[in-house]
């Protein structure tokens, strides 16, 4: 009798905890639904596949253990880090979002700690919600700490490596019963060294040219940040906002050398100084009605930057002329967002419009009378109006879940070159870009998903430009405000068995926009490099294996990228393999240690053929004091210095070849201290996270 009463006991409690997670629903794109809290210390798969995305539990794994959530992001498959920049296999940089917050910069990966991570989630095959430029989305859910009073935490990392690079991050936050406040301060001194040189060789009025050049580039940037907020909760109802400044300085310079044919090389200076500046405002309201399931939530934006360049190109034997030119841009940014998830025949519905306005100011001054007549000054003016409504449905029906969405947009799109408005590049569009996804799990250890998205990709602004930059005698860099936006199709399969996981991508890019260098037509012999448009397919295939062992976790990751280009009679198919094999071990005493290789084989990506870097290998160690409150980090990258940065262009038989050694080895040491640390309650972000990235 006493075991019936328990497991009726236990039954009802299951069942009020999962009624009471469907009562807080998820992005319709997340088919994880988890109890809060709980620790399973046994041998299991550290990240497992829910339908489309990874899912990584991080407590009570080694990986609470191994720093910040960059740290944490580095161990995990799929994922890239390097110099804090985030990338995924396959589908490069991924929007992040920290709680339901999309992250503005990557020092909000840097503030939050590994033992304060819950689990991560990579979408790989992201829904209608999402800006349709959007490949992947990367979702950190943090453990819920909230304790009143006063929070500080300052980390201060040293990097030497042939420069030494110097920053400091202070967070500070008092939590009430309702509010919160919150400010951030950064700054950072960064500064690396990269060593290579340039060959050239085409063919010029019927015989052969070589052009070539050195370089020995320093990259010293200072960078300030502030940024104050708050939020305000009530119940059910929460709103914030916060103000953030950002400014940068650097100083850039490229001592080194340039010849053509058989000439003795001339010495070479290029010096940039950049100055930039930008304002970002946002603010947020987020509502739910439980009485009729219903989530509300609101985003609004508000950006401006202004950046100033100032470049010089000299010959310190004084037989050429000094090139100087003069470069200023202003962009603003308007944007919202609204969006409601109710339940609609037994599934999740997500609805709502995103909508934006941004405006970029081009100033090009060519200082040097004799250049300017092929690379003359111009002013434009871009501006974009987009009006954007989504919705996406999603339901679990026993064994099969189904997502699917659908994405109207409409574009107003205005340039303007030295004050005519150009009708060839302007235009306006009315867009629409389903997606499906549909999931069949027969066993508790077998899932697989196939997923079918159409998407509109937009080109950077800063691709768009018509003015030209002066690199050398006879090269010349620009941009294309001829391209044409990108159309792409994705097909996408998953699968898991155990600990195993696969994933397959199929995409086909219409338009999509690649670096080609050809010659260009100026009274001298010029070569230019600019973007084009082109049509490519690509196959993506990724092997996975992860487990945690007792203390151990290990994850391996195996693939393949081959893509189906050709341009100009050229072919550019040869594929490159990848691999690579991360360590995580705990030991007694609150030491961690990580130990990572990677590699890769040679081959294309778009028209660049990249050489091979079979092996690397980047190792560190942590340890924590003062009842966790000091922790002192040492890591070191690239030890057998073997990463290898060479690649090739071969477009409109222009032959380039470019040696790199970038300065990746290196020793970094990290000291934090932290005093009553909590996560930020902030539900706002930013409401059109494609145009900020194309600005």
């Amino acid at each position: 009798m006493k075991k019936v009463i328990v497991s009726v006991l236990l039954a009802c409690a299951c069942s009020l905890g999962v009624r009471a997670q469907i009562g807080q629903v998820e992005m319709p794109d997340s088919l994880v639904r988890e109890l809060e809290e709980v620790v399973v210390n046994a041998n299991r798969s550290v990240t497992r596949l829910e339908g489309t995305s990874l899912v990584s539990t991080i407590a009570g794994t080694s990986l609470e253990n191994v720093g910040n959530a960059v740290d944490v992001l580095r161990q995990l498959p799929m994922i890239s880090v390097r110099d804090n920049a985030v990338e995924i296999a396959g589908k490069g940089a991924p929007e992040i979002f920290i709680d339901g917050r999309p992250m503005r910069d990557d020092r909000e990966l840097q503030s939050l700690q590994s033992d304060n991570i819950r689990r991560v989630e990579l979408v790989l095959a992201p829904g209608a919600q999402y800006d349709s430029s959007t490949r992947a989305v990367l979702k950190i859910f943090t453990r819920r700490k909230f304790v009143r009073g006063l929070s500080v935490r300052d980390e201060v990392n040293a990097d030497w490596r042939r420069r030494t690079s110097v920053n400091d991050v202070l967070d500070m936050s008092w939590h009430g019963s309702k509010l919160e406040l919150f400010a951030t301060g950064a700054y950072a001194h960064n500064n690396s060294l990269i060593k290579g040189s340039t060959v050239n060789r085409w063919e010029y009025q019927g015989k052969q040219m070589t052009v070539g050049s050195t370089q020995r580039n320093n990259y010293p940037v200072n960078i300030g940040q502030g940024k104050v907020g708050f939020n305000y909760v009530s119940g059910e109802h929460s709103f914030g906002g916060y103000y953030r400044y950002l400014s940068e300085h650097a100083d850039y310079s490229n001592h080194g050398s340039e010849w053509v044919d058989g000439e003795e090389p001339v010495a070479r200076n290029i010096d940039w100084e950049i100055v930039g500046r930008s304002h970002l405002a946002s603010v947020y309201y987020d509502c739910r009605l439980s009485k009729r399931d219903v989530h509300l939530h609101f985003d609004g934006t508000f950006r401006r930057s202004d950046s100033d360049n100032h470049s010089l190109t000299s010959y310190p034997d004084g037989m050429l002329s000094d090139v100087g030119s003069v470069q200023d841009k202003r962009s603003w940014l308007y944007a919202g967002k609204f969006y409601a998830e109710l339940p609609l025949w037994r599934g999740v519905l997500t609805a709502g419009t995103q909508d934006s306005y941004t405006s970029t100011s081009l100033g090009y001054v060519m200082e040097n009378e004799e250049v300017g007549s092929y690379i003359p000054s111009s002013h434009s003016d871009a501006a974009q109006t987009s009006v954007a409504a989504f919705a996406t449905w999603s339901r679990v029906l026993g064994k099969w879940n189904v997502t699917a969405g659908v994405r109207w947009e409409y574009v107003d799109y205005r340039y303007t070159l030295n004050g005519k408005r150009d009708d060839e590049i302007s235009r306006r569009d009315h867009l629409v870009t389903p997606d499906v996804a549909i999931g069949y799990s027969p066993v508790d250890d077998v899932e697989m998903t196939l997923s079918y998205k159409v998407s509109t990709v937009r080109p950077p602004y800063a691709q768009l430009t018509s003015g030209l930059t002066y690199v050398g005698r006879h090269e010349i860099e620009g941009g294309n405000p001829a391209l044409r936006d990108e159309r792409m199709h994705d097909v996408q399969l998953f699968g898991r068995w155990r600990d195993f996981m696969v994933q397959a991508d199929y995409v086909r890019s219409i338009d999509t926009y690649a670096f080609v260098k050809r010659p260009y037509d100026a009274p001298t012999p010029q070569l230019l490099m600019q973007p084009v448009n082109v049509d490519v397919s690509g196959l993506y295939a990724y092997l996975i294996w992860s487990r945690q062992v007792k203390r151990w976790t290990p994850n391996v990751t195996v693939g393949c990228n081959a893509q189906w280009l050709e341009l100009g009679g050229e072919r550019y198919n040869r594929p490159m393999w990848t691999y690579s094999f991360r360590n995580t071990l705990e030991l007694p005493h609150g030491w961690t240690i990580t130990a990572d290789v990677s590699g890769r084989s040679g081959g294309d990506m778009q028209t660049n053929r990249f050489a091979s870097s079979w092996f690397g290998m980047n190792a560190g160690v942590r340890k924590r004091f003062l009842n966790k409150a000091l922790t002192l980090k040492l890591d070191v990258t690239d030890i057998f210095n073997t990463e290898c940065n060479d690649w090739s262009m071969h477009t409109y038989n222009v032959d380039m070849r470019k040696t790199q050694s970038y300065d990746r080895r290196g020793i970094s040491l990290s000291v934090a201290y932290q005093f009553q640390p909590k996560k930020s309650r902030y539900k706002g972000g930013v409401a059109s996270q494609s145009e900020l990235n194309r600005m």
